[in-house]
């Protein structure tokens, strides 16, 4: 039988990543001001079965939905349990797109998609671009447009640049620093 980690430690170490990773490295230039204003939710999901995953992210959108954007900004949805394959992670994204399509948030919320095994679309696995997106769990991120939108009219430089930005940020990070950052990535399995 395989141990899952606490909830404790879920939230704890995705917030750790979240502080030091993604606002640490500034990876997400809009992250920063909802952290520092407890509007960002973690919300660990224990399930082990896409049925209760999508119930989730369900769930979690419709908080979204009810909930004022000074008192909930955006949620991620952790699965610590499941999901472990990145292939049938990245299959279930499809799924998780649906569901934004068949409740009728399209234009209204969209999924980022992170995971310890992260890899685009024609790179290789191993290929530093990939820390983008690698975090210690499976996860996705519910965020509301109208916040993207928002932010990127404060955003001093060009939106479309970021991608590149931050693959140029993670490549240049040492060794020391790739294991202080991202210690999951290199623990003996």
């Amino acid at each position: 039988m395989t141990a899952f980690p606490s909830k404790n430690l879920v939230e704890q170490q995705t917030t750790e990543w979240l502080e030091k990773v993604v606002i640490g490295l500034n990876l997400c230039p809009f992250a920063a001001k909802p952290q520092r204003n407890k509007q960002i939710k973690v919300a660990v999901c224990d399930a082990q079965d896409d049925q209760e995953v999508m119930e989730s992210i369900i769930t979690e959108l419709t908080l979204l939905e009810k909930s004022d954007v000074a008192d909930l900004e955006t949620t991620i949805v952790v699965t610590p349990n499941h999901f472990l394959d990145f292939d049938d992670y990245n299959q279930f994204l499809d799924v998780a797109d649906m569901l934004i399509d068949q409740f009728g948030w399209r234009g209204i919320y969209q999924i980022a998609s992170f995971h310890p095994d992260y890899c685009f679309a024609d790179v290789e696995p191993e290929d530093d671009s990939n820390l983008t997106n690698r975090s210690p769990f499976p996860m996705f991120h519910l965020i509301r447009e109208a916040s993207i939108e928002k932010a990127l009219k404060h955003y001093g430089g060009d939106a479309e640049d970021i991608p590149q930005i931050n693959i140029d940020r993670v490549c240049s990070l040492s060794a020391e620093e790739r294991k202080a950052l991202f210690p999951y990535l290199f623990k003996a399995h």
